[in-house]
């Protein structure tokens, strides 16, 4: 299955793209499913774009703006997004009430940079504007008049004005004499139907860690259990880590490390809005399975191996393994979205280090192939019986994690 994005580009004033408005799109229509909840269809699309996407849908130096319902910006969904990336529009369905409010001065405190889509002129916005950089006039529904009037009467104010459904010259002319900042239309470029390999989280993971996030006081160890027993998790955690912390101090080698990182309140909207955004794979299990499996025994044979390899590290090698078959993209492109540590990244290339002779090592026995595996057992000092006994148990423990186990009730913490 695939995830689609409608991007189309914004224009400057020398006509120049300044950046590119993302819109969700279900399918090769190329339009908006009329039957899809506004809040979901914002979270798939960032999940899709910004954590599993291999290059983000702009490009260096562009914004990308997006679209956030009114539960989606109370809930602070745009916080998962990083700062110099995006322009968070304000869609014109928002009731201006207090509560979006609280929200916008936060947003805006953060530092990002806030549009009002559709601008209606509504006077209830007047306290909004100034939290707000940019406001978007749609020429067809206010006409051309009207919005040029606009800018005339808010020229005073520190705004920057976006024309969008620019659909002719004569109106590019219009607006670019009012004094338009930005323009957006078919006259200058239809949206383009981008398409990519949808990433899932498997739902019985996904409600673990909805569980584990919602206690009064989070469990770190527990949530990086979690999520290490699921590789579409275990990416999309990575690829957030690697965009929304602006440097990394340390390289990660383990779950925990990189959701210390996080901190619990973004960590709790990085959860919703994975789960919110769930969609279907045409990948077979097995290679979730295997990769699990796969992670667990070098695991094992790195606590079993006399070269003092680290047990963490040796996992999170094993676990990254598949993550070019599953996502049918290079690996190198893959890890270079993760802040991974040089010795897994060496191992998962290049099968250099301990790490990727552990690597060598469970892939050979995977494959029965008995004298590579008694080779690579005296290289790393782990004795025949042992290495069996390794796959054997990683076996055990990946069975642990089994689909069709029924999910524990939903426990949410009790405030107040």
């Amino acid at each position: 299955m695939y995830s689609y994005v409608a991007r189309q580009p914004i224009f400057n004033r020398h006509q120049k793209t300044a950046g590119y408005e993302l819109l969700f799109r279900d399918g090769e229509s190329n339009a908006f499913p009329a039957d899809i909840d506004e809040n979901k269809a914002t979270c798939r699309l960032m999940v899709n774009s910004f954590m599993a996407d291999r290059d983000g849908m702009a490009q260096p130096g562009k914004r990308c703006f997006i679209n956030f319902p009114q539960k989606s910006l109370i809930r602070l969904l745009p916080t998962l997004l990083p700062q110099k990336q995006v322009v968070i529009e304000v869609l014109e369905t928002c009731e201006p009430n207090d509560d979006l409010f609280l929200a916008i001065r936060h947003l805006n405190r953060l530092g990002y940079m806030i549009a009002l889509d559709d601008f209606n002129m509504d006077p209830r916005w007047e306290r909004f504007l100034p939290l707000v950089h940019i406001i978007k006039l749609d020429l067809l529904k206010i006409g051309i008049e009207a919005a040029c009037e606009f800018i005339a009467h808010n020229r005073d104010k520190k705004l920057m004005f976006l024309a969008e459904k620019v659909e002719t010259h004569s109106d590019y002319t219009r607006a670019y004499e009012a004094g338009f900042h930005f323009f957006q239309g078919y006259y200058f470029s239809r949206p383009e139907l981008l398409k990519n390999r949808n990433l899932k989280p498997e739902r019985l993971s996904t409600l673990r860690l909805l569980q584990e996030v919602c206690r009064e006081q989070v469990d770190f160890e527990r949530v990086g259990q979690i999520i290490a027993s699921d590789l579409s998790l275990s990416f999309l955690l990575l690829r957030y880590v690697n965009t929304a912390v602006d440097r990394l101090k340390v390289p990660i080698s383990e779950f925990k490390q990189a959701l210390v990182y996080l901190g619990e309140e973004k960590l709790k909207v990085f959860v919703s809005a994975v789960a919110t955004a769930q969609a279907s794979l045409d990948k077979p299990h097995e290679l979730y399975a295997l990769s699990l499996q796969r992670g667990r025994m070098c695991e094992i044979l790195a606590t079993a191996s006399g070269k003092g390899i680290e047990a963490k590290p040796a996992f999170m090698a094993g676990l990254l393994s598949l993550i070019d078959a599953l996502l049918d993209q290079p690996l190198d492109e893959l890890l270079n979205q993760l802040p991974l540590q040089a010795e897994i990244r060496q191992a998962l290339l290049h099968r250099q280090g301990p790490l990727g002779q552990l690597l060598d090592l469970s892939v050979a026995y995977e494959q029965a192939q008995w004298r590579q595996v008694s080779l690579l057992g005296q290289a790393l000092a782990i004795d025949a019986p042992r290495i069996g006994q390794s796959y054997q148990l990683a076996m055990q423990w990946s069975s642990k994690y089994d689909l069709q186990a029924p999910p524990r009730p939903l426990t949410v913490a009790k405030t107040g």
